[in-house]
C-alpha cells in the first residue's frame, strides 16, 4: 500500500493518534465521514498512527480473504505499537466501575481498555464510537478531532 509511517515511539509521546477499529473499518469500507477524513489527512501528511493489539485483532479477525487479510496485517504492522500493561487493564475496571455508579454502561469493556491505554500513553483517539465520548467525561480520555 505504501504508506509510511514513524516507528520511533520514544520521541513521538504528544503527537501521535490512536486509531480505533471503527474509523479503520470505515476507512477500508470507503466510507467517508469526518473521521475517515482526518485518518486520511493524517496518513497523507505522515504524522504518527499508533494501535495496540486489541485494535489490531479487532480488524484482522473481520477480514475473510486471504489476501486482504495479509496486506492488511503488513499495513497495520507498521504502526506504532502501544503496549498494554496491568495497570490498563485496572484502570479499565475503575474507569467502567465509575461510569456505571454515574448511571450509564459502557457496551464494550474493551472500549475501556482501549481508553487506559490512550490515557496511560497520552496519546488521543480518533473514533467512531459512542462509548469512548461517555468514557471521555468521566476520564482523562482525549479525543482526536
Amino acid at each position: 500500500m505504501g504508506w509510511q509511517f514513524a516507528t520511533n515511539e520514544k520521541s513521538q509521546v504528544g503527537k501521535m493518534t490512536l486509531v480505533d477499529t471503527s474509523v479503520w473499518i470505515n476507512y477500508f469500507h470507503g466510507k467517508r465521514c469526518s473521521q475517515t477524513d482526518l485518518l486520511t489527512a493524517l496518513i497523507s501528511e505522515y504524522k504518527d498512527i499508533c494501535i495496540c493489539g486489541l485494535i489490531l485483532t479487532e480488524i484482522l479477525q473481520g477480514i475473510k480473504s486471504d489476501s486482504k487479510f495479509n496486506n492488511v496485517k503488513k499495513l497495520l504492522s507498521e504502526l506504532i505499537y502501544l503496549p498494554i500493561t496491568k495497570h490498563s487493564f485496572i484502570q479499565a475496571a475503575t474507569t467502567y466501575r465509575s461510569i456505571r455508579k454515574h448511571g450509564q454502561t459502557i457496551r464494550s469493556p474493551i472500549d475501556c481498555i482501549i481508553s487506559s491505554i490512550c490515557i496511560e500513553h497520552e496519546v488521543p483517539i480518533l473514533h467512531d464510537d459512542r462509548d469512548f465520548e461517555i468514557i471521555a467525561k468521566h476520564s482523562k480520555l482525549k479525543i482526536a478531532k
